[in-house]
């Protein structure tokens, strides 16, 4: 038996529906499917999200969770009905922030789709954040100021790769890099070109196979009140500002005297 016969057996008998029934719905025969939920055969992927779309769960939770640990009532609601990533609520129903701390990092990796694993981490509560799911990353370095070493990232969790926006910062959780807080472009197929905005690391592409989590920057939270130093186009840029605005008034005087 696999987790993956498991999950569907408990699934059907949670649903109350027979294997007969249940084959039918599926358009294979009672025959087929008793070999998946016995786990003498593998499910093909066609027929993989034809009981993802009937249970209205998602392929990876079929195959990597076991379901039966875990309330589907408490899964996040996405597109497609697709169900993912167990969350806690407070009593008025909002989400709480789960923070992966320095501390929890290294488990991250293998953690992340484990319900116990995601219940154990501390949770906050940011009212002014928009609708979605978020979750909080410590930064590592000083690849992307002018956040620092020791801040953490809340962000947003991205469904599809088609949200991700030329340009914006994200959180990357992959395969082969662990986790990655980069600004990203997507101008090669299939593949994401990560950049940080300290000009002294270099770019690098990570494969979208390789990608098992995105979360979009949605604000930081700090430690550090030190003063941000201004760059020179900066402080031209500034100075032209003030320039206008001050001719912009003196326009205004003259226009109000005659």
């Amino acid at each position: 038996m696999s987790l993956f016969s498991d999950n569907i057996r408990a699934l059907r008998l949670k649903q109350k529906i027979s294997q007969e029934k249940l084959a039918e719905s599926l358009q294979i025969t009672r025959g087929r499917y008793v070999k998946y939920e016995d786990g003498t055969s593998e499910a093909p992927y066609d027929i993989l999200k034809k009981i993802a779309q009937h249970y209205h769960i998602s392929i990876d939770l079929l195959l990597s969770v076991d379901v039966r640990k875990i309330d589907v009532q408490d899964l996040l609601k996405l597109e497609n009905n697709r169900l993912v990533l167990p969350i806690q609520v407070d009593r008025e129903g909002k989400d709480f922030i789960e923070i992966v701390t320095q501390k929890v990092k290294a488990g991250y990796l293998n953690g992340y789709a484990d319900p116990e694993y995601i219940e154990n981490l501390q949770q906050i509560s940011l009212p002014f954040l928009g609708p979605g799911k978020h979750r909080g990353f410590p930064v590592e370095g000083d690849s992307m100021p002018p956040h620092e070493d020791g801040s953490i990232i809340i962000g947003r969790y991205v469904e599809r790769l088609g949200e991700v926006q030329d340009g914006k910062t994200y959180i990357l959780i992959t395969k082969s890099e662990g986790m990655v807080y980069k600004r990203l472009n997507k101008n090669k197929k299939n593949i994401l070109v990560l950049e940080s905005d300290n000009s002294f690391y270099p770019k690098y592409d990570v494969k979208v196979s390789d990608i098992l989590e995105i979360w979009e920057y949605e604000c930081n939270i700090g430690r550090s009140d030190k003063r941000q130093e201004m760059s020179e186009t900066q402080t031209t840029k500034e100075l032209l500002l003030e320039v206008k605005r001050e001719v912009a008034e003196i326009k205004s005087s003259i226009l109000n005297i005659n």
